[in-house]
């Protein structure tokens, strides 16, 4: 069983491709239901996005929820360039036997702009060549760490980490503009379940993950975060796969 986090498409992708590769099945954690039996299981994969050099809170929290295993664990984190001591710290929680970060296009919009389209394809081409590689790696159970860790990882990963967590994610800066149609599509695929329709139009909670899944899936470009966003593309793997 593979499960898997995602907010703009590239984990739920990487997670389809490596079940496919693996003839194993893609699990959104987000599914609403209880956890599978997972006795039977042969292996167990995590597949997730980094989120200032560590895994996302939800992630953290599912994985707490699984339990010892017998089975080969492994995880793949999504990134835009380097994942830190992520994977070491998410290990730590729950042994994982492998340890693999893939480079996708970036998504994180209040940072930086999108990836020009050349070089998200050029991304999504060498993620899926990595992932060929990985699930080879993976049906033949070797324990493999093969993370893009990056410079100061120890630093990113404890306190830019820290400081995310508990000061980043405010839902303050986010609002909708006049394009808004009150389609709903926002609060109805929130991983936080945080966004609500008020007067046809979204507002959000306290609890947020930044995924930033609302801004970058408004059919509109209705959804803004400040004004960090206004002049900014919008990504979502989708246009990438057609």
């Amino acid at each position: 069983m593979i499960f898997y986090f995602s907010g703009t498409g590239n984990s739920r992708w990487a997670a389809h491709q490596i079940a496919d590769f693996t003839g194993d099945e893609a699990w959104d954690i987000f599914t609403p239901s209880n956890i599978p039996d997972l006795k039977s299981e042969s292996q167990i994969g995590l597949v997730f996005p980094v989120y200032a050099w560590g895994a996302p809170a939800p992630l953290i929290s599912f994985v707490r929820a699984l339990g010892s295993t017998d089975a080969f664990t492994f995880g793949v984190c999504t990134c835009g360039a380097e994942a830190g001591l992520s994977m070491r710290k998410l290990s730590e929680i729950y042994p994982l036997d492998s340890s693999y970060s893939l480079v996708m296009p970036n998504n994180y919009i209040i940072g930086a702009d999108i990836d020009d389209p050349q070089t998200a394809r050029q991304k999504i081409d060498a993620a899926y060549r990595e992932i060929q590689r990985l699930s080879q790696e993976i049906t033949q159970r070797k324990k493999v760490y093969r993370v893009e860790e990056g410079t100061h990882a120890g630093l990113k990963s404890s306190i830019v980490n820290f400081g995310f967590n508990h000061f980043a994610r405010s839902t303050k800066a986010f609002y909708a503009t006049d394009a808004c149609n009150g389609c709903g599509l926002c609060a109805k695929n929130c991983p936080a379940a945080t966004i609500t329709l008020e007067s046809g139009k979204p507002a959000w909670g306290k609890q947020c993950y930044q995924c930033l899944r609302c801004i970058n899936e408004c059919p509109q470009r209705a959804i803004q975060y400040g004004k960090s966003t206004v002049n900014r593309g919008r990504y979502t793997i989708e246009p990438y796969l057609k």
